[in-house]
């Protein structure tokens, strides 16, 4: 009885995660005719072409995901610019027309001896 309890309260304890994971994954609703559509579209869109050659199936949709994918992942890059509408961010440096002062600082009066 002593192990029992410790047990079933460990079993609860790694149960919990699962049972919360698969409460916030997406719903296994089907995919409407729409959203296939749609889908269809936009890899009609990177290259796909559902009427050409059958022996290429695999590759040619594939490869149309792929591009597909990329220019989504191009397009979430762009979208995380800076949307603070200011203008473009600089970086910060600068230039002049003397040479870039000693970084070392000053040096001790007793250098090299």
């Amino acid at each position: 009885m002593k192990t029992f309890i410790p047990a079933v309260l460990v079993a609860t304890l790694l149960a919990a995660p699962v049972v919360s994971f698969a409460q916030a994954s997406q719903s296994n609703q089907p995919l409407t005719r729409a959203q296939v559509r749609e889908d269809l579209v936009q890899l009609e869109k990177a290259g796909y072409d559902p009427l050409s050659d059958r022996q290429e199936y695999p590759r040619n949709i594939q490869a149309a995901e792929a591009r597909l994918q990329a220019q989504k992942a191009q397009n979430a890059v762009v979208a995380q610019g800076d949307t603070s509408g200011y203008g473009v961010q600089v970086g910060g440096t600068s230039e002049a027309g003397r040479a870039a002062a000693d970084e070392r600082g000053p040096r001790s009066v007793f250098f090299g001896h």
